[in-house]
């Protein structure tokens, strides 16, 4: 059985006759996801026995010769841009990023450059993860443009598929810091409540009724009790879109600065205004994974950027 990059050929085993096609191929080139091998054989790139199939339900019916067709991925309409980034970790594989506050992850209406998808296109030549079957970045997971923080992108597709896989099953290890209006009671707790669009704004996130929405749960500490708010420590058990926002506002103590679930906090304005702090004060300071390839813990580690120091410092006085 071959593994070239563009064509691989074998012949089913008799184990896998009456298995799905998909599911044979998945197996038999873990490289590839099951959703990208499912889009392969749809375009006509599997044939057996020399006949072009479609069907990723086909059962395979005898130990017949099979190829499997991958076309080069196909160019993403992005431009590359020569944008500083502090990297934490980098090797063949992934990439751990420390992202400012104030770059939006993937280019979308209105942010088409300026991303960190522009600037890894710049920084790996190339190197990126195809899976899926398009040129891009391995975004495996998000943090809001004006959190700042860790984030780790695949470079190849086995290292995607690896990581989204952890990211599924909530094994990543991901800590953040807030400042939040207020001194939260207890000092540590468990916030649960499904996130989903909010009803009243479809703009925004929020805690939902039972059905709705996804589970989601974040535990929280106080590391420090400052004048009239808190820093805390907010672990993820899951990976909601604005999880860490929406759970400590559901509470009754949104993060400082936050202009979507925040309100005034007018006991807080002036302070805010006078330090030009217009963020949610979040920062993802912790990522934990497996790495992909060698199975070895990895952790990462990031220091909180001046802008939150800042404000803890003047909060504290």
């Amino acid at each position: 059985m071959s593994l070239d990059d563009s064509i691989r050929t074998g012949n089913f085993a008799e184990h896998q006759i009456g298995t799905r096609l998909d599911r044979v191929l998945a197996e038999l080139y873990p490289d590839l996801s099951r959703e990208r091998i499912k889009a392969l054989i749809g375009n006509g790139a599997v044939t057996i026995n020399g006949q072009i199939v479609r069907q990723p339900s086909l059962a395979v019916k005898s130990t017949a010769p099979f190829t499997l067709s991958i076309p080069p991925p196909e160019p993403l309409n992005v431009i590359a841009q020569d944008i500083p980034l502090t990297i934490v970790h980098e090797d063949a594989d992934l990439i751990v990023i420390d992202k400012p506050a104030g770059m939006v992850v993937h280019p979308a209406a209105g942010h088409r450059q300026g991303t960190l998808v522009n600037a890894l296109l710049f920084h790996c030549k190339g190197q990126l993860s195809g899976i899926g079957g398009v040129e891009r970045p391995g975004i495996v997971h998000r943090i809001d443009k004006d959190t700042s923080g860790l984030l780790v992108v695949a470079k190849s597709d086995k290292a995607h598929q690896s990581l989204a896989a952890q990211f599924a099953d909530h094994s990543i290890s991901r800590h953040y810091l807030a400042v939040v209006n207020g001194v939260p009671v207890p000092v540590s707790d468990k916030v649960t409540g499904n996130i989903g669009r909010s009803e009243r704004d479809r703009k925004k996130m929020a805690v939902v009724a039972e059905g709705r929405g996804k589970h989601a749960a974040t535990h929280y500490k106080i590391t420090k009790a400052l004048n009239g708010s808190a820093v805390v420590e907010c672990t993820l058990e899951t990976g909601r879109t604005h999880q860490v926002r929406v759970h400590m506002a559901s509470i009754g103590h949104a993060l400082l600065g936050d202009p979507v679930y925040a309100g005034a906090q007018k006991n807080h304005a002036k302070l805010l205004k006078s330090l030009e702090f217009s963020r949610q004060a979040l920062h993802a300071k912790h990522l934990g994974f497996v790495h992909p390839i060698t199975g070895k813990r990895q952790m990462h580690f990031s220091e909180t950027p001046d802008d939150l120091v800042e404000l803890i410092r003047r909060l504290s006085v």
